[in-house]
Formats: C-alpha cells, sequence, structure tokens
C-alpha cells in the first residue's frame, strides 16, 4: 500500500536508525509497506551499512544513482525522481534520511489523507524550528515571492515529510535541479487537492547538512527556480484524453473493401 522514499547523501550514521523508525511506525501502524532508500552518489559507507540491512528485511531496498558527479549527488530532486518510479505503493510518503523528519508522523498523515480527500498532505514544521533571524527573514521573504508569482499559499514548502498518492508523484518534473522544492504547488497545477499538516521537526545529530544558507546558495537559485516553475505553469497544457470507439452493434468494414450501391 505504501512506498517510503528517502534520499541520501553520505549519511552512514543515519541509515541505520533511519530503517529501525520506518520499520517501528509502519508496523505498530499495521501499513503494509515497502522503504526505499536512493543512495544518492554517497562517498561514504551508505551504501554497505544499507545493504547490511536488507537481508533480514525484504521490504528494504536501495536504489543507486549512478551518473552523478564524483563525490557528489544529483541532488534531491533527481533522487526524488528515481525513488518515485522505482516504488510500488499505492501511495509514496517522502521524508529525509538525516532523520529530521519523524516516521512515526506518516500513519497521522496518512489518516488525514484519507479523511479529507486529498492528494497531497504536506508536512508542515515552521512551529517547531528554531532558525535564527536571518533564516526567519529569509523564509518570510520566499513565501511571500511564491504566493506573489505562482499563487503558493504552503507554509514549508521545504519540509520533506509528505504523503502522495502515486499518480502525483508520477507526473511532476522532477528530472530539472530544484524542483523538489515546489513540489506542493506544482501539484496544485497539476490539479491535484493539496493540504497541510503540522508534523514533528528534530535536530540533526549526526552528518552535515547539504544545504548552504546564503544568498547565493539558496536565494538566487531558489528565485530562478521559481520562475521556471511560473514558466512551467504558463506552458502547460491538459492531457486528459479517451479512446473514441465504435457503438456496439457497429462492425467495421475490412481495410479495402468498398461497398456497393444498389442498382
Amino acid at each position: 500500500m505504501l512506498s517510503v522514499v528517502a534520499p541520501a547523501h553520505n549519511e552512514q550514521e543515519n541509515i541505520e536508525p533511519l530503517v529501525t523508525e520506518i520499520e517501528k511506525a509502519m508496523t505498530a501502524a499495521r501499513i503494509p509497506f515497502e522503504a526505499i532508500i536512493v543512495d544518492d552518489g554517497s562517498t561514504d559507507q551508505t551504501r554497505a551499512r544499507l545493504l547490511a540491512l536488507m537481508p533480514d528485511r525484504p521490504w528494504l531496498r536501495c536504489v543507486a544513482m549512478t551518473n552523478t558527479p564524483k563525490g557528489k549527488g544529483n541532488g534531491q530532486s533527481a533522487a526524488f525522481h528515481a525513488g518515485f518510479r522505482a516504488a510500488r505503493g499505492q501511495l509514496i510518503a517522502v521524508l529525509d534520511a538525516d532523520l529530521q523528519n519523524d516516521p512515526a508522523d506518516i500513519p497521522k498523515v496518512i489518516e488525514l489523507m484519507r479523511s479529507s480527500g486529498a492528494d497531497l498532505v504536506q508536512g508542515d514544521r515552521s512551529h517547531a524550528r528554531k532558525d535564527n533571524a536571518v533564516r526567519r527573514v529569509g523564509s518570510i521573504v520566499g513565501r511571500l515571492f511564491r504566493r506573489w508569482l505562482l499563487g503558493d499559499s504552503v507554509r514549508d514548502t521545504g519540509c520533506s515529510l509528505r504523503v502522495m498518492k502515486r499518480e502525483v508523484a508520477l507526473k511532476l518534473p522532477l528530472e530539472f535541479r530544484g524542483m523538489h522544492r515546489f513540489i506542493p504547488i506544482m501539484a496544485v497545477h497539476l490539479g491535484f487537492k493539496v493540504i497541510e499538516m503540522r508534523v514533528s521537526h528534530r535536530p540533526r545529530v549526526a552528518g552535515e547538512t547539504k544545504y548552504g544558507f546564503g544568498i547565493t546558495q539558496r536565494a538566487l537559485p531558489g528565485l530562478h527556480d521559481l520562475f521556471a516553475v511560473r514558466w512551467m505553469k504558463s506552458r502547460r497544457r491538459p492531457t486528459d484524453n479517451a479512446e473514441v470507439l465504435l457503438p456496439v452493434n457497429t462492425e467495421p468494414k475490412p481495410a479495402g473493401v468498398m461497398e456497393m450501391s444498389p442498382r
């Protein structure tokens, strides 16, 4: 029923606790599941430790990005793209591999998804984050720009913890860098129902953050990506279609046969 997808780049110390927490949460909720860890160009023991956990866990899978820059990964967007296409579940849950998202929130998100009829439920950690003043101001400015240019009212679009229907995941253009930051609003643009839910947020206790905090590292690339999403929205056209069939009592004429008029 559920595929849990988590991209990982150099998260060797977090892999075993992550797998253990996913197993505990899904087993307690009695949700049939699989977990897919996407190894995005890790240069440490992330993949080796994951492989060591797999023999006793048939529900645990490893997807490795194969065309990554030396010593680097292709980023979360590409990893999500690969993980979503490997997933077998009707629902796809997403979370970071750094343990800042709590897998125990996933069953609660699924419950809300069912009761609300939503196609995607986006996690919101804003109430629990303890960011400094610079990051808080940056987040406010970013939200204002997203609302102005995209009509995006999602409060915490940077939260990776979310659950969506499989059809939503497969329609997202995540082969483009940076698009994972716009998953909720892109789903809205595609016609899906998106709602938010408060989820927990935990500090990182192992490994290093993969994201910078400066203007050139996040703000300017984010603004560039925002305009890209706006452009895609303006160029997107409906692709809904239906095959046209002959009436039940009508038989098609064989090819090459001409109908003769009576004399």
